[in-house]
């Protein structure tokens, strides 16, 4: 296939992944943007005034990085995950397989559908947080490639979830047990040097507290100790889960009958 036919087959992919959630927004956009509604509300304006300020900056400002990146990497994962496996359940993915459409295209069609989910809801939890804060952006360049990098990496591992499911059921378990866990512990709502330093120490093992340090620094300039270290691993991890999912599609494990 040349590259006009690539250019094609990756643009009905992404067109296809975008009308997929676009289509039902009341589910795929809307709730996401109330959740998170509710979040600014009850943290950053009811707990926040008690609170006062962490790490020096108003509370109110110190959660909405982190209630972006939650809305980021939740709405990329799950889009890329429900999506793929749908097509491997009902067996629409095996036409794509044998077409002479290229796997890199397959992967980056299906991630760059995700990632567009969820920058989406990114950008409208980001309108909504402007309605209770003012946002000074600290690293233009650092937040956008952080939340990209981040999108990206949260759309593959989405992607290997799906392909290794045998059930719905399956693709909810990652979400549920371990990724909500993560978030919640990830410093989105608190700064870890509250914390003892037993678990302030076993905090670092949280790959998304490192996330939302690196995309708290980038938008506030707060933090961001080990930003660039961060920086490096998710970059590493990213790549590595990209060839990942290259090696499933070629070998077709789980997707073919």
């Amino acid at each position: 296939m040349n590259f006009n036919g690539q250019w094609v087959a990756l643009s009905t992919l992404v067109r296809k992944e975008i009308r997929r959630f676009t289509r039902i927004w009341v589910q795929t956009l809307l709730p996401p943007v109330i959740t998170m509604s509710l979040y600014f509300v009850i943290f950053g304006k009811l707990i926040g005034s008690r609170v006062g300020t962490m790490d020096g900056i108003p509370y109110m400002q110190f959660v909405v990085p982190g209630l972006i990146m939650m809305a980021v990497l939740t709405n990329t994962y799950s889009n890329v995950v429900s999506s793929f496996f749908s097509a491997k359940f009902q067996r629409s993915i095996e036409e794509l397989l044998v077409s002479p459409t290229p796997n890199v295209i397959i992967l980056l069609g299906y991630c760059a559908g995700g990632m567009a989910r969820g920058l989406l809801v990114g950008a409208l939890v980001t309108g909504v947080a402007l309605f209770f804060t003012d946002i000074q952006v600290y690293s233009w360049v650092l937040t956008v490639t952080i939340i990209i990098l981040t999108s990206l990496f949260f759309s593959l591992a989405g992607f290997i979830n799906a392909v290794f499911a045998n059930t719905f059921d399956d693709i909810s378990i990652v979400p549920t047990f371990i990724l909500t866990p993560l978030t919640y512990l990830g410093g989105v709502f608190y700064s870890v040097s509250l914390l003892p330093d037993f678990w302030r120490y076993a905090s670092q093992l949280n790959p998304i507290l490192h996330m939302v340090d690196a995309f708290r620094y980038g938008l506030l300039g707060v933090g961001g100790e080990h930003v660039y270290i961060a920086f490096s691993g998710l970059a590493l991890f990213t790549a590595v889960l990209f060839f990942v999912g290259l090696h499933l599609l070629k070998t077709g494990k789980r997707l073919r009958a």
